[in-house]
């Protein structure tokens, strides 16, 4: 029996975001850059799940991992926010529902 490291699989059978997806994620980004909250990103296609990372500082460990999985579609839901300490945040099948709970930290009391 022969096995095949992790590392090598064919690219057609990663996990990857879609366009209209890494656009729903960028826009949040984007507006979240704006304030100053987050400065950085990375992008991670694997076998099982896509991972959209987001940083504070490029050194640092993510604040946020945006997760899709679509073996969990029917079950939980493909998407998932995952916190710093690796809690599940938001998990559900519409991408712009569960990115809500990451805007509302855009909206702030001003004094």
């Amino acid at each position: 029996m022969s096995f095949q490291p992790l590392t090598q699989f064919n690219s057609s059978e990663a996990v990857a975001f879609h366009r209209t997806e890494l656009a729903v994620i960028l826009s949040l980004y984007g507006r979240m850059v704006a304030a100053g909250e987050w400065r950085d990103y990375g992008i991670s296609s694997l076998r099982d799940l896509a991972v959209f990372s987001i940083f504070r500082r490029t050194a640092e460990h993510p604040l946020y991992r945006i997760e899709k999985r679509p073996k969990l579609r029917a079950k939980q839901g493909q998407y998932a926010v995952i916190g710093m300490d690796g809690q599940i945040l938001k998990r559900g099948n519409d991408l712009k529902q569960v990115l809500r709970g990451l805007e509302r930290k855009l909206i702030r009391a001003v004094d």
